[in-house]
Formats: C-alpha cells, sequence, structure tokens
C-alpha cells in the first residue's frame, strides 16, 4: 500500500561560506542545536558517507532510521527513510514505519551574491505535514544563525 505525501519545500538565504553552511548541517555539535527544532535531544548516528545508514534519535530514544542515497559536498545530500526507532529498538515493519519508508530529505547548497542560498525538501505523510513545515522554519532560522556566528 504506497502512503500519499506532502511536499516540504524551504530555503533561506545565508551570509556565509557554502562550506560554514554544510559544517552547520552535517557536524555535531551543530547538528545537536538545529535539530532541537524538532525533538528535544535529538542528533544523528551516522559519517554521512554515501550508502551510509543514518539513525536520528532523540532524548526518548525514538527517531528515524534512514540511508544516505546522494552525498555531493558541500552541494547536495539526500537522505531516503527506511523505518522508525521506538524506544530504542529499530522497526522496518509497523504502520509509521511503513509511512517513512521511501520518504527523502534533500538538503541542496548553491553559492549566490551575498552568501549561500539553501534549499530544503522532505516529502512526509499529511498528518505530520504542519508540524515538520513549522519546526523547518525554526530549524532554518537556527542554521542560518549558526552558520553567520
Amino acid at each position: 500500500m504506497e502512503t500519499t505525501k506532502s511536499l516540504i519545500q524551504k530555503s533561506i538565504l545565508i551570509k556565509a561560506p557554502k562550506e560554514r553552511v554544510w559544517d552547520v548541517l552535517f557536524t555535531d555539535p551543530y547538528i545537536r542545536i538545529w535539530y532541537n527544532e524538532f525533538s528535544v535531544g535529538c542528533y544523528a548516528i551516522t559519517d554521512w558517507k554515501l550508502g551510509s545508514k543514518a539513525v536520528f534519535k532523540d532524548d526518548s530514544e525514538r527517531g528515524l532510521i534512514g540511508e544516505i542515497v546522494v552525498n555531493q559536498p558541500n552541494q547536495l545530500l539526500t537522505i531516503e527513510y527506511k523505518g522508525v526507532l521506538e524506544g530504542g529498538v529499530e522497526d522496518y515493519e509497523s504502520e509509521m514505519a511503513n509511512q517513512m519508508k521511501g520518504s527523502r530529505e534533500t538538503y541542496k547548497i548553491s553559492e549566490t551574491d551575498g552568501g549561500t542560498y539553501l534549499e530544503i525538501e522532505l516529502d512526509i505523510t499529511p498528518e505530520y505535514f504542519e508540524m515538520m513545515s513549522s519546526a523547518w522554519d525554526k530549524a532554518l532560522e537556527k542554521i542560518k544563525e549558526l552558520a553567520e556566528q
């Protein structure tokens, strides 16, 4: 059964070099700061290399499991979600896992006059659209703030 997805698309201009923006997006401790907009204590367990597993979890041992399917440093990174984490246990079969399966989150960075243009795209089930959309608004502001420091 195919789950209907809605596409979140956001962008922001950041007055910082693209390498700096990339660092803020994909390195600890920056991740732990801006991921807080989604879930308290959230962080990533991955090396971000192509084909690598990526686990995103929070203080309650809940989160998402994905795979890095595109990685062009300082330009483009895509995560494809495969399942969920519930109480520290990986789950690829439940209804929630199946809703996430195949969803992609993409980060696109391009240089522009005056800085770096960051675009994000995430396809997500409609019931999480509003929550994730508003969380992304806050997260992008936090990413901008961190990169411009």
